[in-house]
């Protein structure tokens, strides 16, 4: 396999005001390409300074981008996409979880904003391709296709969230930074070799538009005002109580306020989630044991599959890889784990690769349970 042509190219660079999408403008730039900068406005009420090192997308972070370009030298430009951001990502996230699932914003963003309104914009424009600072690589495959392949340095990889791209939009991606075997402090000294005041500024973390990183607090403003629950232990005894299920996920431990604890004294875990009747059910971790899955909506990068296939799977951004076989029948695709995990919930992305290439993602619909033994 090669690398992505070096011919120059009209680049478009997605320019959030962080360090990471700074430096690969700055390196699409310095590899001869004709880079412009854009920073995407997707919020409708920008605040004027972040909160220590969350949220995205102020006032102060379109200033931060606007600098980084004058420094690399090139164009830029601010894009009002609040309107879709909204409607795709913030109000998709919100009737996730109102339904009991746990969607992954991020993956929504790259898929509706980042490399879909924005690139079908930047085509229209006549640019040839969009550059972005995730750590990942597109690579040309021996048949000549475009494939996504992992960041060199896997402690830094993100191509989880980049798993619902198509061929066609990695026909017109550029990661400058995903072959770089590099600490982020190195990525942070070549910005202030570079002259790039964001050399020093925080990481952005957790979800973009919560600011505060209070989800359940985001998700009450919106989805409050609903009649107190049932917290259910695996028998269906009442346990607790809750003021809304959309303020759990799978798995979670923490935050469960039930009285009394288990009879066997082991911490519970979130086991199910019912929005129907506002009931959420708890038990031991070795409930958790998932098997398999199934997921809808299923996005390839590259020619789909065929037939039954050996993959390993990530279900989760920062999450490590597990053995599966794979099969797609009538766009559903069926998950099987060589070893049961836990932590899976609908609504997250199950990222299937073969070796480092990305194959594709879908969303988790249903999961199936490992059978446990009972008392007789």
């Amino acid at each position: 396999m090669t690398e992505t042509p070096q011919r120059p190219l009209r680049v478009l660079a997605a320019m959030s005001g962080g360090v990471d999408s700074a430096v690969a403008a700055a390196r699409a730039a310095e590899a001869g390409h004709d880079v412009t900068g854009v920073h995407l406005a997707l919020s409708a009420n920008p605040q004027s300074f972040r909160t220590g090192a969350r949220g995205c997308c102020t006032i102060e972070d379109s200033r931060d981008a606007r600098r980084a370009a004058d420094v690399i030298g090139i164009p830029f430009y601010v894009w009002d996409l609040a309107e879709r951001f909204r409607e795709d990502v913030v109000e998709d996230f919100v009737a996730e979880y109102e339904a009991g699932r746990t969607p992954n914003p991020c993956l929504r963003c790259n898929e509706k904003i980042k490399f879909a309104a924005l690139l079908d914009k930047a085509l229209a424009l006549g640019f040839d391709a969009v550059c972005t600072g995730h750590y990942a690589t597109v690579v040309t495959g021996a048949d000549g296709n475009r494939e996504l392949h992992r960041a060199s340095d896997m402690a830094k990889d993100q191509s989880y969230v980049l798993g619902v791209l198509d061929e066609r939009q990695l026909a017109h991606a550029m990661f400058p930074l995903g072959d770089t075997l590099t600490t982020k402090d190195e990525i942070r000294a070549e910005a202030e070799r570079r002259g790039l005041a964001v050399a020093k500024k925080p990481d952005s973390h957790d979800i973009c538009f919560i600011a505060d990183g209070d989800t359940q607090g985001f998700l009450a403003d919106r989805l409050g005002g609903r009649a107190e629950g049932d917290i259910l232990d695996e028998s269906g005894t009442k346990v607790g109580t809750h003021e809304g299920a959309f303020g759990f996920t799978i798995g979670q431990r923490k935050g469960l306020r039930i009285g009394h604890p288990a009879p066997d004294g082991k911490p519970r875990y979130v086991l199910d989630i019912s929005p129907v009747n506002n009931t959420v059910t708890v038990g031991p971790a070795e409930a958790l044991d998932v098997t398999a899955l199934t997921a809808i909506k299923p996005r390839w990068c590259g020619t789909p599959p065929s037939g039954p296939g050996t993959y390993t799977a990530q279900l989760r951004a920062h999450g490590g890889e597990t053995e599966v076989t794979a099969e797609l029948t009538d766009a559903t695709l069926h998950v099987t784990f060589t070893e049961p995990v836990r932590g899976v919930a609908p609504g997250q992305a199950v990222v299937l690769y073969d070796g480092t290439r990305v194959v594709g993602s879908a969303t988790i619909a249903t999961t199936v349970r490992r059978e446990r033994a009972t008392a007789g």
